[in-house]
């Protein structure tokens, strides 16, 4: 019997081991490696490595991870839209929902102004904005949408989970960023939105909580479990 090489995943950001977050996610992947029995190895890229020829066709899933502000914004967001018109399964956690949104706004929308708040805060079209109030170190409940893939992925409809951050979609442009393409599939115990999806897509996913924190407290995040599950159904 052919033995399956283990699934490659890119994990897009700027590694730092004093980040909770970074410390988490290796872990998150062997927990979900053992329990679903798919061997998955992982890369870490540099966003400031990351050029528009940069190769990203031998991963069979691209995550793009918390620790904003990258050093390359460019590079976090070639990587992003690779996933999304290569159709590779796509997981997007803090900061990697922040640059998701940011990159369908510009190569989707057309909004080609369309800027982060944390490294351009005068822009016009700053769609990511400081939060009413900053998300560090809270948990918080969250309303899944029924059939969604994150729902699935819970296997319910509430669920509660871990932030650390400060900028989330600039209500301004929510409305008009949302469609039958990209949506909204959570908001937080206020109504605010907390994670899209893209419909036309196998698996793309991003949150701007960190699922990936159960991790730290030997707990399966069942979100990176559908995302390793969707890379190996999906593999090239």
């Amino acid at each position: 019997m052919e033995i399956q090489r283990p699934l490659h995943i890119a994990l897009i950001g700027d590694h730092d081991p004093q980040i909770t977050a970074h410390r988490a996610i290796p872990i998150a992947l062997d927990l979900v490696s053992r329990q679903t029995g798919h061997g998955v190895s992982f890369q870490w890229l540099a966003t400031d490595l990351i050029a528009n020829t940069t190769p990203l066709d031998d991963f069979d899933g691209i995550w793009c991870v918390p620790g904003s502000p990258y050093r390359n914004e460019n590079g976090a967001l070639h990587a992003i839209r690779f996933a999304r018109e290569q159709r590779r399964p796509f997981l997007g956690t803090c900061g990697g929902f922040q640059h998701a949104v940011l990159e369908y706004a510009r190569h989707v929308m057309g909004w080609t102004d369309a800027a982060h708040g944390e490294t351009s805060p005068e822009a016009e079209r700053a769609l990511l904005t400081p939060l009413s109030c900053a998300l560090v170190e809270t948990i918080d409940s969250l309303q899944l949408v029924a059939g969604s893939l994150i729902a699935e992925a819970y296997g319910r409809q509430t669920v509660f989970e871990g932030y650390r951050c400060r900028f989330g979609v600039n209500p301004a442009f929510e409305r008009d960023l949302l469609s039958d393409r990209l949506h909204a599939v959570a908001r937080d115990s206020a109504g605010e939105l907390r994670a899209v999806e893209l419909r036309d897509h196998p698996f793309f996913v991003a949150t701007l909580f960190q699922p990936e924190r159960a991790a730290l407290e030997d707990r399966v995040p069942p979100l990176v479990t559908a995302f390793v599950e969707a890379c190996a159904r999906e593999r090239p």
